[in-house]
């Protein structure tokens, strides 16, 4: 069987089959339309060995000796005996490929299975991966694993992930490819706030822009696991899986399990280059929500300015206060304002009231039109918060329905069953059941259908950690079951918007992010933070699905305080709003306030369609970041938004010159400071300097070449600033 070659956008995945099974021979570099005959390949055979040589296969087996992770496991089951037929021998049934997919069936008769692998290689070199395991055979098969893996090249000596806690989020972490398995699980029956969104292995200190790097990506929301596994004769693959508790899936005769789904990316200039291949996989989906000019599909409406309420009243929700509330944030130019948590029945603090998703007619006699129509007629959009899969002891619906809250045994709590512990004062309501997850649909689309909302806020407050439906594991299920809901709700309501919030940013994933608009990258609004949580989750996912806002001076989660300045620009490079009081902001601070939000405005077309870009600079007191046009710039007009970030003092006197990545060679651009300017209220907190360098004032002109290599003396920024410029093309 000739082998499969699938090629884009300066990647190759070829898959020989002279082994009787699948094998990636490559995944990486582009290797040109001719490949030489994949005999070359063969491998020596060494003493006290196997004696052929051992596949590195897209599905490894135990059974072709592989003496790393078996990419599937499993028993049969008879007379309620488990531990039979363990292994199985998948040889390729048939394999084709059409323009950048593949479909590979393997299977073993004997062991009653067949596995169907579809891979897709996108346009930007995106590939994404999924298998689909059957039961052909007559009795039932208990599923432990089915992973999809890729292998790395020998050059690959590095692994980079992400790890973090709530408020810190996707921080990464390095360590040297040894022999062995680095396993980062997940057993949060939800993505998790530790949970790696990037799982990287590169050449020898990758950066930003330098360096091959093979990534990966599970796009799931339940339990999983993700893993760099090497083996002793050198080989590395990395790859994922969703983590199955004891017999949650048992398939029947002629029952099939799919994968989510595996994305993996190969750059040889960075990590920047695999940002890439994600973004332009996102912004080619015609559901993505793209600004006017980004790319040739239908236009959809720009990113809408945000309020949120919660740091601005958290429970206390009076009627004439959001009024004035949205008074000022209209007058400000906000384009959305959400209520928040408090606005349900006995909701008024965390203790009370999740799953009785009905106005609170004490707090709101005339249902929340009255807010609704303040907010509308004054040319804003109405979101509103909501946390459909949680339930509180103290509601109507727990009490009437004790059944349906998750527990861990066959006996539910109407029964005498125990309970998991509470998180957040809160439980979780069992969306496996048909009867619950009708209750939950039927009241958030009576919310919907009853009232002007064009935006919820969709949280979910704790993990799922003791996880069952009639006495078995559900995490599987639980998370099939919202992800139906989402689809339901947006069948039904497809011009309502949906931002997927889960304590802050504990569910980002491609997963949850096929069925919704927006994520919430962290409850954390302080700015320092921010910057890291931001950077790591826009490794990934393109700022105009990232909600960032700007927070009190004071943060509500470090008490750290920060300038406007420096608060606004970090919101700037994502999904830009505020979570705050803006009544009490007056002055100089509300005039810079309004100038921030126009120059979202002004810019949001290139900072939610360009490609980002990330400087390597040395040391880590200080960033730079920023947004370049992904077309050819046009004279005139904006091709850069950076931002020169310092997170802590320096060692050194002066930074010293940083190149500016990412703009054309060839064409020359005028640079200048956007915000501060002297003129400004935060200009003097800065900077500590006795003159800046020469170019600061007036703004310099060079062609992106020199930018890039030579780079600008940059100004002595006192820690925890932020200072904007912009690039224009001449």
């Amino acid at each position: 069987m000739d082998p499969l070659h699938l090629r884009s956008a300066g990647t190759s995945l070829v898959i020989s089959f002279d082994s009787g099974e699948a094998e990636v021979v490559h995944w990486g570099a582009d290797l040109g339309a001719d490949l030489p005959d994949l005999a070359i390949l063969t491998s020596p055979v060494p003493h006290s060995a196997i004696d052929a040589r051992v596949p590195a296969a897209l599905l490894p087996q135990a059974s072709s000796s592989w003496r790393g992770r078996a990419a599937l496991r499993g028993s049969r089951t008879a007379d309620g005996v488990s531990g039979l037929d363990f292994s199985a021998r998948l040889r390729v049934v048939t394999a084709g490929a059409d323009g950048g997919s593949a479909v590979i069936v393997q299977s073993d008769p004997d062991a009653g299975l067949t596995v169907e692998s579809t891979l897709t290689l996108h346009d930007a070199g995106l590939l994404e991966m999924r298998h689909t395991v059957t039961n052909d055979g007559t009795t039932p098969y208990r599923l432990d694993e089915l992973a999809t893996v890729l292998p790395v090249a020998p050059d690959a000596v590095e692994l980079l992930d992400l790890t973090g806690r709530w408020c810190r989020e996707r921080h990464p972490q390095r360590r040297a490819i040894q022999q062995g398995t680095w396993v980062r699980t997940g057993r949060h029956g939800r993505t998790g706030h530790d949970s790696s969104l990037l799982f990287a292995a590169g050449t020898t200190g990758f950066g930003n822009r330098h360096g091959k790097v093979w990534a990966t990506h599970l796009a799931w929301s339940g339990n999983h696991e993700q893993f760099a596994d090497t083996i002793g004769d050198g080989r590395t693959m990395i790859g994922g899986s969703e983590l199955l508790g004891p017999a949650e899936v048992i398939l029947e005769p002629g029952g099939s399990y799919t994968t989510p789904a595996l994305f993996a990316a190969y750059s040889d200039h960075g990590l920047d280059g695999i940002t890439e291949a994600f973004y332009s996989w996102f912004r080619s989906r015609p559901h993505h929500v793209l600004p006017a000019a980004s790319t040739g599909l239908p236009a959809g409406k720009p990113r809408p300015v945000v309020l949120n309420t919660w740091e601005a009243v958290y429970f206390d929700h009076n009627l004439d206060t959001l009024i004035e509330l949205a008074e000022s944030a209209a007058d400000l130019g906000v384009e959305r304002f959400v209520l928040d948590d408090g606005w349900f029945r006995g909701r008024r603090d965390d203790h009370a009231g999740l799953g009785d998703w009905y106005v609170d007619e004490t707090l709101w006699p005339k249902g929340l039109t009255p807010l609704i129509d303040a907010v509308t007629s004054r040319g804003m959009e109405f979101g509103l918060w909501v946390e459909p899969e949680m339930v509180n002891l103290d509601s109507d619906i727990a009490r009437a329905h004790p059944d349906w809250i998750v527990g861990p045994s066959a006996v539910q709590h109407k029964d005498g069953g125990r309970l998991p512990l509470e998180w957040r004062n809160q439980h979780i309501i069992d969306l496996v059941n048909p009867e619950a997850w009708q209750y939950i649909y039927s009241r958030i689309d009576a919310l919907l259908s009853e009232n002007n909302i064009s935006y919820l806020k969709w949280d979910q407050n704790r993990d799922l950690l003791e996880h069952g439906h009639a006495g078995r594991s559900s995490v599987h299920e639980q998370t099939l079951a919202a992800y139906r809901l989402f689809d339901a709700l947006r069948k039904a309501h497809p011009g309502v918007e949906i931002e997927s919030c889960s304590s802050g940013g504990a569910r980002v994933d491609l997963g949850i992010l096929e069925r919704t608009d927006r994520i919430w990258g962290s409850d954390c609004n302080d700015a320092l933070e921010r910057q890291t949580i931001q950077r790591w989750t826009g490794a990934v996912v393109p700022p105009e699905l990232v909600g960032s806002h700007i927070g009190p001076t004071t943060s509500h989660t470090t008490a750290r305080t920060h300038d406007l300045s420096f608060r606004a620009i970090t919101a700037l490079f994502g999904h830009f709003g505020m979570e705050w009081d803006i009544r009490g902001v007056q002055g100089k601070d509300r005039e810079e306030l309004k100038r921030f939000i126009a120059l979202f405005k002004e810019h949001r077309g290139l900072l939610h369609s360009g490609r980002r870009v990330h400087a390597d600079v040395a040391g880590d007191a200080l960033l730079l970041h920023g947004v370049v046009t992904d077309a050819p710039a046009v004279s005139g007009t904006t091709a850069g938004l950076f931002a020169l970030v310092s997170t802590r003092t320096s060692a050194a006197e002066e930074p010293g010159r940083i190149g500016i990545p990412g703009l054309e060679a060839g064409r020359m651009y005028r640079v200048e400071a956007v915000f501060p300017t002297p003129e400004d209220a935060d200009y003097g907190h800065t900077y500590t300097q006795v003159q800046p360098p020469a170019w600061l004032a007036d703004g310099a002109v060079a062609n992106g070449r020199f930018l890039a290599e030579v780079g600008l003396p940059m100004p002595n920024l006192n820690p925890e600033h932020a200072l904007l410029l912009k690039f224009t093309a001449l």
